[in-house]
């Protein structure tokens, strides 16, 4: 059966009305393949300023950007960072340029040559509708006959008819975008309109324009058309966009055809799979057979995933499978495994990546005394790389742990595993049921806010990583084995941190504050990134030392019993030398004489 995919019609006209120059531009694109999945559709129009004879050049800057730059922003990345952030870019670019303008001649006003305009695109991606606003623009969602605007006019009234832009594109260093994300249906009409239309029209012209023209261009142009009899004086711009039909809205939009194949069979060696020469089994278990292959056409060894017996008949897991490569071919970082291009067209469902050498960080703590600081640095500090990088792509890891992480001969670290990976470019695409955060990693490593069921964040990596810091350091977890039973927030407050120096002396204090804050019970209490944890292992941070933790709880428990002797023995040795003390005796009896 031919699955549905997102599909608009659009309609769209633009003209200078009764003014001598256009100063609003327009534009939409849908694009092919799997970037209709991951990025959906784009509309937006721009009106320039009047008061600038570079309003037309600022507007079309405006909608190019977000239309090209849009759609080469990260797949992992949400519609919403993908669109501030782009329209942040532009914006900055814009106020640097006319930061930089020179007036033509003597007395000539800045503004006369600004890149100054206004800003609305739509982003349709799965079942939803993304709206982007900055200005007087206005965006206006007709579901049957029933009419909504979705934005809020940016200006400033003045009284007495005047007014003028609280928020434009180029006229402050800083923007803030107005955003609004909402559920879809087919057949739901959006409109969007420059001022020079919307205040002369309303919902009753649409619904007849709509019904009596042949097509959207058509009804485009005779809502600015009927503007213009109207009296507008202004620009008049309008696009009309109608949803014909919507995605499933399950991974299946994503995955495509691949989701149809059969699951890969448990492999053997000397096997030969789809082109690979099996050579080794790597790993075993209740979720995955992992092999060391390599291809007829080429020498590298590769890994090849393929679901375990029980989970071969799961379509959540094999999806699954299917979206870690997906994630895989989207890292680009000698920290984090990527995967390899295929050869041809799969048959079955399984993953391939590149194969890292080496052992297991679980297996080199094994093989290694805790107590060094510089090798532990060194190697908190690449997988700190790695999660930064995912991180940069909106994409949460959610397992990270010794297990995951391989060291090869000369100490490089490279994370392995991405079977639990959150992201938030694909969280809009219903994707399959997985596992609860809390229970998506290994609990010990796992942030207790799971627990409480919470979602992940930046800050749970950030406790995973400072979790593995500790163990190489002291060979123990920070809080013992009593996290994954405190799944209450009550409980929770009751956890203490067990300071690294009183399992491991030779951590200093300052190393000792870094671990407690990475791994502090309370995500808002963690550092922010990765990298800002790294940064205080390598060096003190005397703002965390004056606020770490209290002096009682820090420093090793022997330190303390010995400081309580210390002062026992003073506290003795002062009452004995004290100069009036004497044994006391009885008060001699009083001598009878006789009479």
């Amino acid at each position: 059966m031919t699955r549905q995919t997102l599909a608009i019609s659009l309609g769209q006209y633009s003209s200078a009305g009764t003014k001598a120059e256009n100063q609003d531009f327009h534009g939409a694109l849908t694009p092919d393949g799997a970037d209709l999945a991951t990025k959906g559709i784009a509309l937006a129009l721009a009106d320039g300023i009047s008061t600038s004879r570079r309003g037309a050049e600022a507007a079309a800057i405006a909608v190019n950007s977000f239309l090209t730059d849009y759609f080469c922003t990260s797949e992992g990345w949400s519609v919403r960072k993908s669109g501030e952030c782009v329209i942040g870019a532009t914006n900055s670019w814009m106020h640097a340029e006319n930061a930089r303008y020179r007036p033509r001649e003597e007395g000539e006003d800045r503004e006369a040559a600004g890149l100054i305009c206004t800003l609305s695109a739509i982003v349709f991606k799965s079942r939803s509708a993304h709206i982007f606003h900055v200005g007087d623009a206005q965006v206006l969602r007709l579901t049957g006959r029933q009419a909504e605007v979705l934005t809020t006019e940016h200006r400033i009234h003045l009284g007495g008819g005047e007014s003028y832009l609280g928020r434009a594109m180029g006229a402050n260093p800083q923007l803030e975008v107005e955003y609004r994300k909402l559920a879809v249906e087919a057949g739901d009409i959006f409109l969007l309109s420059t001022d020079g239309v919307h205040e002369f029209v309303g919902t009753a012209d649409l619904l007849t324009a709509i019904e009596q023209c042949r097509d959207l261009d058509e009804a485009a142009k005779r809502l600015a058309d009927l503007a213009a009899d109207r009296g507008s004086g202004d620009n008049l711009t309008v696009q009309i966009a109608r949803v014909e039909s919507l995605p499933q809205g399950d991974v299946g939009d994503l995955l495509g055809g691949d989701l149809r194949l059969a699951p890969a069979p448990v492999l053997e060696e000397g096997q030969d799979f789809e082109g690979y020469r099996i050579l080794r089994q790597l790993h075993s278990g209740p979720r995955s057979h992992a092999y060391l292959a390599r291809h007829a056409e080429d020498d590298a060894d590769v890994v090849i995933k393929v679901p375990s017996t029980e989970r071969s008949q799961d379509a959540d897991a094999l999806a699954g499978l299917l979206l870690e490569e997906w994630v895989m071919r989207r890292l680009d970082h000698p920290n984090l495994l990527s995967a390899v291009p295929l050869h041809a067209a799969r048959a079955h469902v399984f993953s391939v990546s590149r194969h890292v050498s080496g052992r297991t960080l679980h297996q080199w703590i094994l093989d290694n005394a805790p107590g060094q600081i510089a090798p532990v640095r060194r190697i908190v500090n690449q997988v700190s790389a790695g999660l930064e990088a995912m991180h940069r792509r909106e994409m949460l890891h959610r397992d990270l742990r010794p297990h995951n992480i391989m060291i090869d001969e000369s100490g490089h670290a490279t994370i392995i595993d991405f079977g639990s990976t959150q992201v938030a470019g694909l969280d809009e695409i219903a994707m399959p049921e997985m596992e609860d955060a809390a229970y998506a990693g290994t609990i010990q490593y796992s942030a207790p806010e799971l627990y409480l069921g919470e979602a992940a964040s930046v800050a749970s990596d950030v406790f995973s990583l400072g979790v593995i810091a500790y163990h190489m350091l002291t060979g123990s977890l920070p809080y013992g084995a009593r996290v994954s039973a405190a799944d209450t927030a009550r409980a929770q407050r009751k956890l203490a941190y067990i300071p690294a120096a009183s399992r491991n002396p030779d951590i200093p204090e300052w190393v000792d504050a870094a671990l407690a804050r990475a791994v502090a019970v309370d995500p808002a209490k963690r550092y922010a990134t990765p990298a800002e944890f790294v940064s205080d292992l390598a060096r003190p941070n005397p703002e965390l030392l004056r606020n770490t933790l209290p002096l009682l709880q820090r420093g090793s428990l022997n330190t303390w019993r010995l400081i309580a002797l210390v002062l026992a023995a003073a506290l003795v040795i002062s009452i004995i030398t004290r100069p009036d003390f004497a044994p006391s005796r009885p008060p001699a009896e009083k001598e009878e004489s006789d009479p």
